[in-house]
């Protein structure tokens, strides 16, 4: 006869499969810590917040049906990231995005993932230069430094997302970050707040 978790002698249980009902529990609490963090990783990837809140949508139900498999996720917030970066660029080649189409169904009650507005107009019109320089940029320029500064990740953490050395995180955001002020610079951008 098998122990039941937590049992003496099988240790703790990890993650969802702790008990059945605290499956919902675990991904609520995995959805509010993780959320903005999987949508800002999207939105680094392709610059569409309605399509980032889709691939947020989309990663999170996949991890809902790994758990309910029984799945044990060790690192969420690492899968999460993972799946919504690969999901960003599967959108970006499918034929919907090519062709500018979307279903009916995923346009409905799409909501919002706009920042609180700013405290003034100057700030507005800075940063949404800086936005325009940076959908400009490539879609590599834009993730790294999306995870640097947007999201706070340090070097090491990042070279473990992208699956690169820190040292080639760190040429990745000097150069990222040289062709982001040679762009500002040609566009008048001195002083940003």
């Amino acid at each position: 006869m098998k122990p039941e978790p937590g049992a003496p002698g099988r240790g703790p249980a990890r993650g969802p499969k702790r008990l059945p009902g605290a499956r919902r529990a675990v991904f609520e609490e995995w959805y509010a810590s993780y959320c903005r963090e999987v949508w800002a990783v999207a939105y680094g990837r392709r610059t569409d917040a309605d399509l980032a809140l889709d691939v947020t949508q989309e990663a999170f139900l996949r991890l809902w049906r790994e758990i309910e498999r029984g799945e044990v996720i060790d690192n969420p917030r690492a899968w999460l990231l993972r799946v919504a970066r690969n999901l960003a660029e599967d959108q970006a080649k499918s034929a919907f995005r090519r062709n500018g189409t979307q279903p009916p169904e995923q346009m409905n009650g799409v909501g919002s993932f706009d920042p609180p507005p700013l405290e003034t107009l100057e700030r507005n019109e800075t940063f949404a230069q800086v936005r325009a320089v940076v959908e400009e940029l490539p879609p590599p320029d834009r993730e790294i430094l999306t995870l640097r500064y947007a999201l706070e990740y340090d070097a090491p953490a990042i070279a473990e997302l992208l699956g690169v050395q820190v040292t080639a995180v760190h040429m990745r955001l000097s150069r990222a970050r040289q062709r982001l002020a040679d762009r500002l610079n040609a566009k008048g951008v001195r002083d940003l707040p």
